[in-house]
């Protein structure tokens, strides 16, 4: 439950907010620009435990709110299937977009900077713990100096210790390289979802991913969704057969690289972690389990907690309707058990679904019917089986997925 926000002690905020990635910077971004509550966000200082720059992408309508912190986006969305042929569609009215990490902290640490309720704290969060009067945070500083934050509540963003249980567990892992080609290679109208061209993994699927940003300069990644990662040697030898013998680049430098691991799981993410103590981003469930996307959602989830904040409505809705976690759970096990082969199945959602459509789809925003359509379209038998073996399947505990969680 979500109470009205009450003001505290001078100087203490409303709400703490646990680490800086995209979960928290955008609550924080959406509570500072509404004016709902004062805002604390811890982020550890720089060194090891700040993670690497990241990645995020989404698609929306109109120039979008993050225009400052864009670095690319795409009118085009193209999936190439396993024949090799190419599938392009037009999403419009929405693009698909690239937001860095880098850029939208700046945006947001600005935008904090300007905000007299708001309030950046460079430390590490050791402990967050309910006290009578809300919720307490204790962080060591830089210096090793300790401090304690008190707020009426705390939002945590950091990565759970273990997943929980789950009927299936998938991870989506990949590694990417941000080229620069000697001659021009791209087309920047066109964003590559999904490129089967590559070779297939005994377990699971795997796909090219190419986001261009200049005639010459792209994001080139190779992905899989399996149970296991793959070893850094085994993801560049990937790499570089999708770079040079399926796109065939040519000459080129890898000027960045890049490193992640998403669960794509149908666990219970727990969403609170006490009366005052609540849970955001991927640690509560915001990842989408059939995709990997978490960015979109988090917007949705943060505009959902201001506006709790705001009414003092009895709770802060999940991230993810009930329908949607239903539909993914099934596909998880029907990917994982090979009942259906993933590229076709991909491949073939993109070309028999308005784009519009299946963009609606994924975030979760499509009508029954619309959904009844587009389950038409699915492999129908091995789909209808899996959904009535799925509420029997028992719940247990999968292996970490590892570290570098990096949510598109």
């Amino acid at each position: 439950m979500v109470g009205p926000v009450t003001p505290g002690p001078v100087g203490t905020p409303d709400v703490v907010i646990v680490g800086g990635g995209a979960a928290g910077l955008s609550l924080a971004y959406r509570l500072v620009e509404t004016g709902v509550a004062t805002v604390t966000v811890v982020e550890p200082p720089e060194g090891p435990a700040r993670p690497a720059e990241r990645t995020w992408c989404y698609w929306d309508q109109g120039d979008g709110e993050f225009a400052e912190a864009v670095t690319a986006s795409w009118s085009l969305l193209r999936v190439h299937g396993p024949d090799g042929h190419p599938l392009t569609v037009d999403p419009a009215p929405s693009r698909y977009r690239m937001v860095r990490s880098a850029a939208f902290e700046r945006l947001v640490h600005a935008r904090l900077a300007r905000s007299p309720g708001g309030r950046l704290l460079r430390a590490t969060a050791d402990t967050v713990r309910e006290v009578p009067t809300g919720a307490e945070v204790r962080c060591t500083a830089p210096g090793g100096r300790t401090l304690t934050l008190r707020s009426r509540y705390v939002f945590d963003s950091r990565p759970l210790p273990a997943l929980p249980p789950a009927r299936t567990q998938l991870l989506q892992h990949f590694r990417g390289w941000f080229v620069r080609t000697r001659t021009d290679r791209f087309d920047p109208a066109v964003a590559d979802l999904m490129d089967f061209r590559v070779p297939q993994p005994r377990h699971g699927l795997a796909f090219g991913y190419v986001l261009p940003l200049a005639p010459d300069r792209a994001l080139v990644e190779y992905t899989e969704f399996s149970r296991t990662p793959l070893t850094t040697a085994a993801y560049e030898a990937a790499l570089g057969h999708y770079a040079h013998g399926v796109l065939r680049l040519g000459e080129f430098r890898v000027e960045t690289a890049e490193q992640g691991v998403i669960p794509m799981t149908d666990a219970r993410f727990p969403r609170r972690a006490g009366a005052a103590v609540f849970r955001i981003g991927t640690a509560g469930g915001a990842t989408r389990p059939a995709t990997g996307y978490t960015f979109a959602a988090v917007q949705r989830h943060s505009r959902a907690i201001a506006a709790a904040l705001h009414g003092g409505r009895a709770a802060v809705p999940a991230p993810h309707g009930r329908r949607a976690l239903a539909m993914d759970a099934v596909l998880l096990r029907a990917l994982d058990t090979g009942r259906i082969d993933g590229p076709a199945f991909f491949t073939g959602l993109f070309r028999r679904t308005p784009a519009q459509r299946l963009l609606r789809f994924l975030d979760g925003a499509t009508s029954v019917r619309e959904e009844w359509g587009i389950g038409l379209r699915t492999p129908v038998g091995p789909m209808l089986r899996t959904a009535l073996e799925v509420p029997f399947l028992p719940r247990r505990t999968h292996p970490a997925p590892g570290t570098g969680e990096n949510p598109r």
